[in-house]
């Protein structure tokens, strides 16, 4: 009896997760093809597996000589750290002492939960990870028995320039609300023709259908071989519950409305 298990990439753990491309050549752990539609490329890149230095601290801006002199920082009245009035505790209860508990503020940014990111982390990883705070994860593996077998990449629209560049060939795609988008599905050779893959997309497309979205997209690659496509072809999108959008021979669309 085989055992199943779908893990969302969110950190280097399960990045290092990602089961290798069939072709060799190509690397989903190095690839940005579908993030950058300009200079994007699927190729396997050994350097961005390493680590990347951190980048340098930003310059300090040149001072304003409109400003009046020796001018303090802006009172910001949301700001728990902003001087209170002399025996105050907080600044929403002038009548609070500086024992009281702080009363929660609704304006105020909460913190993001959980360990973030090391500077130094491969360059594939921090784009998977970019909107986990808002959107949450941009990648799925499904492991067989322990195995990584299959990868499934998606997101936000806005996330994926080239599927964007995609869509603006078809005017009459449905623009609001904007799709959610699948740019990625790929099974290792020895577990193809096991239904792996769809399990994987059904999976993703109900995440997504849970995040509030009300359509997922897929661009396939007819032209492609089986190892070197990313997005698979019409016919494994229509058995997964997909209609064919758009009928191209080079750029179809898939369309799901959830």
């Amino acid at each position: 009896m085989t055992h199943i298990r779908i893990v969302d990439v969110v950190d280097e753990s399960s990045f290092s997760r990602i089961p290798p491309c069939a072709d060799p050549g190509f690397d989903h752990r190095t690839c940005d093809y579908w993030e950058d539609d300009r200079r994007g490329s699927k190729a396997a890149r050994l350097s961005w597996l390493e680590s990347q230095p951190a980048r340098p601290p930003e310059p300090a801006r040149t001072a304003n000589p409109f400003a009046p002199p020796d001018r303090g920082p802006t009172f910001n009245p949301f700001d728990p750290k902003a001087a209170q009035p002399s025996g105050s505790g907080n600044m929403f209860d002038p009548f609070a002492t500086a024992d009281d508990a702080p009363i929660d503020n609704p304006f105020a940014p909460r913190p993001r939960r959980g360990p973030s990111l090391a500077s130094d982390a491969p360059r594939k990883l921090q784009l998977l990870v970019r909107g986990k705070a808002v959107f949450g994860s941009y990648a799925k593996v499904l492991e067989l028995d322990g195995d990584a077998v299959a990868y499934c990449q998606f997101g936000p629209l806005s996330a994926y320039p080239r599927a964007q560049t995609v869509r603006d060939l078809y005017p009459k795609l449905p623009s609001a609300p904007l799709p959610a988008v699948i740019t990625c599905i790929a099974t290792t050779p020895p577990a193809r023709d096991q239904g792996l893959a769809k399990r994987l997309v059904v999976a993703v497309v109900e995440d997504l259908a849970g995040r509030g979205f009300s359509a997922v997209e897929a661009y396939p690659e007819p032209g492609a071989s089986p190892d070197e496509t990313s997005a698979a072809y019409p016919p494994f999108w229509q058995a997964c519950g997909f209609d064919l959008a758009i009928d191209d021979a080079r750029f179809p669309v898939m369309r799901q409305e959830l």
